[in-house]
C-alpha cells in the first residue's frame, strides 16, 4: 500500500463502527507485514521477500535489495517502486528489508558513523548470507538500491560492502554523509534519479526539514561527479533527453567498466520516478516519462561484480 492510502485506510478507520475496526486494522497489517525476519545483533530484524513464479533453483539468480525511505516499510515501498513486475518479467529475486524503528514505520542508520549504521550494514550483510543459504543466488549479482533515507543508507552500504555488491542505485536519495567520509575507492556502478523540484530534498542541495540545523544534502549534479571520480571516469559526462521531462548524464571510460548515470527529473519530487501514486501535496510529482526500477535494472544487467 503506497503512503496516500496508508492515510486513506487510517481515515477510513476513524469513521468504521467500534467492531469492524480491529477486523479491517487486521487485514491492512496482514498486507503489509514482513515475511522474513532473523536476529541480527541481538535484535530481530525482519523482510519482505518476493520470489517470482519463474524461480528456477537450478540457475543462479540475481537478488535486489531495495531499501525503503525513512517512515515507511517494506510493503510501502514494494508498491511504490514496483519491482516485484521487475523481478517477474526478469527472472529475479527482490527483498525489502525494514530499518529500525517501532511498529510500521522504520529508518535507516545511515546519518553518521555509529551503533545503528554498523547494526544496519551487518543486518544487510548476514540477510544476503540468509539467502543464499535458501536460494541460488548468483553472487556476482547482487545489487542494492534505495529511497530518500534508503538511498542514503545505499552510499553507507556502497562504502561497506563493495566486495558484494554489484552495483547501487539511489532515487531522490538523502545523502547527510559527506561523500569524503566513504574511504573505500573500489569503483562501484551507480544510477540516480533525482527530481528538480524535490521538496525534501532539493535537487540543487542545502537545508530542508528534514535535515535541520548544520546538516545539508549536496547538490546532485555534484554529488554524481564525485562518484564518477571515485570509478575513475573520464571526467566530461555525455548529456542525452530521454523524455520531455528527463535528462541523462553518463560518465563512461570507467575503472573496470563501473559507469555512473545521473536521471535528472524536471519537476520531479521526492518521489519514484514511474511507480506507484504518492500524494502530491506532501511529496511533489511523480513522473511516469520513465520507469526508474525497469531503467535500474537495466543498468545493473549490465554491471555484473567484477572482483579486485
Amino acid at each position: 500500500m503506497s503512503r496516500n492510502g496508508t492515510l486513506a485506510a487510517v481515515f477510513v478507520l476513524i469513521g468504521l463502527p467500534v467492531v469492524v475496526v480491529p477486523i479491517t486494522a487486521a487485514s491492512w497489517f496482514s498486507a503489509n507485514a514482513d515475511n522474513g525476519a532473523f536476529v541480527s545483533s541481538g535484535l530481530k530484524r525482519e523482510y519482505l521477500l518476493y520470489v517470482p513464479a519463474s524461480y528456477d533453483r537450478s540457475r543462479r539468480t540475481p537478488l535486489v535489495i531495495s531499501l525503503h525511505g525513512g517512515g515507511l516499510w517494506g510493503a510501502a515501498h514494494r508498491d511504490m517502486s514496483q519491482w516485484n513486475a521487475v523481478a517477474d518479467r526478469e527472472g529475479l529475486i527482490v527483498v525489502y528489508p525494514s530499518g529500525l524503528g517501532g511498529q510500521g514505520v522504520r529508518s535507516w542508520g545511515a546519518v553518521e558513523d555509529g551503533l545503528d549504521q554498523i547494526r544496519d550494514v551487518t543486518f544487510i550483510s548476514e540477510l544476503i548470507d540468509t539467502l543464499a543459504a535458501h536460494y541460488t543466488i548468483d553472487p556476482a549479482r547482487i545489487y542494492a538500491n534505495g529511497l530518500s533515507n534508503g538511498g542514503g543508507m545505499t552510499f553507507v552500504l556502497s562504502c561497506k560492502l563493495s566486495d558484494r555488491l554489484a552495483a547501487v542505485g539511489l532515487v531522490a536519495s538523502a545523502h547527510l554523509l559527506p561523500f569524503k567520509w566513504c574511504t573505500d575507492r573500489r569503483p562501484i556502478p551507480m544510477i540516480n534519479f533525482h527530481g528538480t523540484a524535490d521538496p525534501a530534498v532539493p535537487y540543487t542541495g542545502g537545508t530542508t526539514w528534514v535535515a535541520p540545523g548544520q546538516k545539508h544534502f549536496p547538490n546532485q549534479l555534484t554529488w554524481t561527479a564525485n562518484w564518477a571520480r571515485r570509478n575513475g571516469c573520464a571526467a566530461t559526462p555525455r548529456d542525452s533527453m530521454i523524455a520531455a521531462d528527463v535528462t541523462r548524464r553518463a560518465y563512461v571510460n570507467c575503472a573496470k567498466g563501473a559507469d555512473v548515470e545521473l536521471y535528472t527529473i524536471q519537476g520531479g519530487g521526492h518521489t519514484w520516478p514511474g511507480g506507484g501514486p504518492q500524494p502530491e501535496w506532501f511529496v511533489g510529482r511523480t513522473s511516469h516519462s520513465i520507469d526508474a526500477s525497469s531503467v535500474m535494472w537495466a543498468f545493473f544487467r549490465e554491471h555484473p561484480l567484477v572482483r579486485r
